[in-house]
């Protein structure tokens, strides 16, 4: 009987988790979501959002869109001449970038790399990676001056903290009976990583850098608006002139530009079963 009572028990427990709603929350879950939304509650009163304005912004944004149009198309020099820079500081920045984020890639890596160096490696994406592309811009502009030099620099810095990283932990996935056999040959350490290592990582690598290229297309026009050249110096200028017929042209370019970016990037991947 005890036997049973026991065998009852058992089946009613294993199935009361089959007999629970979806999405149900116990009591941890509810009270930190509740705590959660008051820490909204209070951050969004604090800094001063409220509904009223929203309600001024929507009518302030309509009123700004249109003075936009009809778009300017008598400045093309100018355009053409940012938007070149940018496609320029995007190419050369994630060449650069990928170059240097082999090298800090196989150092980040525990399999390949003693502690020393790792520690190093891994300290030298955190700091990449902390630096947003528009703060690395600014203190670039400052060391070497306005223009696109101070962008392809910033935007190195954040591909070798974007890839780098990445890298490194697809080289850490890898697995070991390749380099062994390798090693057992009295192979050198770049026979390792290019026999060894690069074949196991090359394709989520060719990713990667399909991936940084799109996002350095991007982040090329936000760097220049703090002078480190490309289309968004061009745009900021034209917004201090209040030509906001000018900055319509331009933005349409930037989203043309980023649209034509992706289908190409789309494109490779798929050529290269990525």
């Amino acid at each position: 009987m005890a036997g049973m009572t026991d065998r009852h028990a058992t089946a009613t427990a294993s199935a009361s988790p089959a007999q629970r709603k979806p999405f149900s929350m116990g009591w941890q879950q509810r009270t930190v979501l509740l705590a959660l939304l008051a820490y909204c509650a209070w951050a969004l009163a604090s800094m001063g959002v409220n509904s009223e304005r929203l309600a001024n912004g929507w009518s302030a944004a309509a009123k700004f869109i249109g003075m936009m149009f009809p778009p300017q198309m008598g400045k093309m020099d100018e355009l053409w001449q940012g938007l070149k820079e940018t496609m320029q500081i995007a190419v050369l920045s994630t060449a650069v970038g990928i170059v240097l984020s082999l090298p800090v890639g196989l150092m980040s890596a525990s399999n390949m790399s003693p502690a020393p160096l790792r520690a190093f490696g891994r300290g030298l994406i955190a700091v990449c990676r902390a630096l947003h592309p528009v703060i690395s811009a600014i203190l670039f502009v400052k060391a070497v001056g306005f223009g696109p030099l101070a962008g392809i620099l910033a935007l190195v810095v954040a591909t070798v903290g974007f890839v780098g990283k990445l890298f490194a932990d697809a080289i850490e996935e890898i697995s070991p009976k390749p380099i062994e056999a390798i090693k057992a040959t009295g192979a050198s350490f770049m026979n390792v990583v290019l026999f060894g290592v690069l074949p196991q990582v090359i394709s989520r690598f060719v990713g990667f850098a399909t991936y940084q290229l799109d996002s350095n297309l991007r982040n090329s026009t936000m760097v220049g608006i703090v002078g480190a050249g490309g289309i968004g110096g061009v745009l900021f200028a034209a917004f201090l002139r209040y030509e906001y017929n000018f900055v319509c042209t331009i933005l349409a370019a930037v989203i043309a530009i980023i649209v034509a970016g992706e289908l190409i990037v789309n494109a490779v991947r798929k050529a290269l079963h990525v």
